[in-house]
């Protein structure tokens, strides 16, 4: 028998363990629909505020070499009405809705706009590094991601916590996410870092600072995942550095149930997701397992 790639996270199926992760591509339907095309299980959309943003001026990206970049976008988005109205029609991707903000209120108010979507569920952003009182700021704050959690879990949808490393221990974030419910952890988003452009002798970016992403960041995104898994009983989504099947391989092998990609998204955005589906069923196949389910972990074990 062939082995299945699907993978189920909380109340979640998809067919298969990699999608595109928030902010990379993540606005538009018509992309959405080439991306699940070419093999993404499901499509997170860019992070979306209360109301539209505009976002940093540029420069807001810098390659960094290996494989990494730093961003500082400045979470730049339609708002959530708009994005809610760009995908109601949509009945044939699989989309889960990314949201940032400041207070229950502003969550409350997002998901309300998509009572009438078609989505698989929420990510809450609780972890952006580069945008003052959202994202690290209230990740930190652990009161106010359980009343975050527990508001988007009263729409009935599945919710998804996207952690970082912030000033406090973020698996004390991870704790209280899944106290107020949380049906699955996404571990990392980018890491805060700077470049600095010699000859200017200023910073690169016009917010000076951003995200670490790309392949630098992946072994404390495995690291991450381990430890999450080791500590509660919760699925959690691999996010950091993935950009091949054994990239994915191996965060399943630390205890992820699925993955995202995004930096690798680059140049191969049409072939990233049907060469990791091959590679990773090819693996399932050579080792003898006929579910996913069967590797996730046994990096622990």
């Amino acid at each position: 028998m062939e082995p299945s790639l699907a993978v189920s996270i909380g109340k979640m199926s998809l067919d298969g363990p990699a999608m595109l992760a928030s902010g990379i591509l993540g606005i538009s339907l018509d992309v959405f629909g080439r991306l699940r095309r070419s093999g993404a299980a499901a499509i997170v959309s860019k992070s979306l505020s209360r109301e539209p943003w505009e976002g940093y001026a540029n420069p807001t990206i810098v390659g960094v070499g290996g494989g990494g970049w730093i961003n500082a976008v400045g979470l730049s988005n339609p708002g959530a009405e708009n994005f809610a109205d760009m995908i109601r029609q949509n009945r044939d991707v699989p989309i889960i809705v990314s949201l940032v903000g400041s207070d229950p209120a502003d969550f409350e108010y997002m998901t309300g706009q998509f009572r009438e979507c078609n989505i698989l569920g929420y990510e809450l952003n609780l972890s952006c590094p580069h945008v003052a009182k959202v994202g690290l700021e209230v990740g930190d704050d652990l009161g106010l991601v359980k009343e975050i959690v527990s508001v988007v879990g009263s729409t009935g949808k599945p919710v998804i916590a996207k952690v970082g490393l912030g000033t406090v221990n973020y698996l004390d974030t991870v704790g209280a996410a899944v106290d107020a419910g949380a049906d699955a952890i996404t571990a990392i988003n980018t890491v805060r870092a700077m470049a600095v452009d010699i000859h200017a002798r200023r910073p690169v970016l016009s917010n000076g600072f951003g995200g670490l992403s790309g392949s630098p960041i992946k072994p404390i995104a495995v690291r991450c995942v381990y430890e999450i898994t080791s500590n509660y009983d919760v699925p959690v989504i691999g996010c950091g550095g993935v950009s091949t099947w054994e990239d994915v391989v191996e965060f399943m092998l630390a205890g992820a149930s699925a993955v995202q990609v995004g930096s690798a998204i680059g140049d191969r955005w049409v072939d990233v997701f049907s060469e990791i589906n091959a590679g990773v069923e090819s693996y399932m196949r050579k080792h003898g397992y006929s579910e996913t389910e069967e590797m996730v972990g046994l990096a622990r074990s």
